[in-house]
């Protein structure tokens, strides 16, 4: 799949990401990308970020590609059930432990837990082994359950900007490689 035969949707965690975060920069580069909004960042609701998830695959004319980073996978996993349209893949980043009571903000944890079953699209979930929101064998398992490829980014914090993965070409180059692979 071409970036011109998908619409790009990039999903955000907690209190959205910033000018240098990775997501805003594809954002910016793909033609065909643009952001789910939220009315409250800082707040998050899981039934209102949920769906505005599912109204923005909803509407989508034509096959989507989920790029979600952080609060933003659990998002999109409990969406799923509101889709009534295609997503032809879902890339999925440094997803949080959203079952664990240590996470804060305490209410990070609405978003929780992960659904089990097998996602009805081809994903890939990356993971870093030193990231503060998220165990890495968490994220290996809800990857195995979900039946995504899963990707060891290595020790390498939350792959934000803070973390130093603001352009993030390694992920460029996975992002591309995996739309290539995707069915139109």
């Amino acid at each position: 799949m071409k970036v011109s035969e998908a619409e790009i949707l990039i999903v955000p965690g907690y209190t959205n990401s910033g000018a240098d975060h990775w997501q805003s920069r594809w954002e910016a580069k793909l033609s065909t990308a643009r952001r789910v909004e939220q009315a409250e960042w800082s707040k998050p609701v899981r039934e209102d970020w949920t769906q505005a998830v599912a109204d923005a695959v909803n509407e989508a004319e034509r096959p989507v590609v989920l790029v979600a980073h952080s609060l933003g996978v659990p998002t999109v996993i409990q969406a799923i059930p509101q889709f009534r349209k295609r997503v032809a893949g879902g890339f999925f980043v440094a997803p949080p432990d959203v079952a664990n009571p240590s996470i804060r903000p305490k209410h990070l944890m609405t978003f929780g837990p992960y659904p089990r079953d097998p996602l009805p699209f081809p994903s890939v979930v990356i993971a870093s082994r030193n990231d503060p929101y998220g165990a890495f064998e968490v994220a290996e398992d809800i990857a195995g359950a979900w039946g995504s490829l899963f990707i060891d980014a290595g020790e390498v914090g939350h792959l934000n900007a803070e973390s130093g993965h603001g352009p993030w070409p390694e992920g460029s180059m996975t992002f591309a490689k995996f739309l290539t692979g995707l069915k139109a």
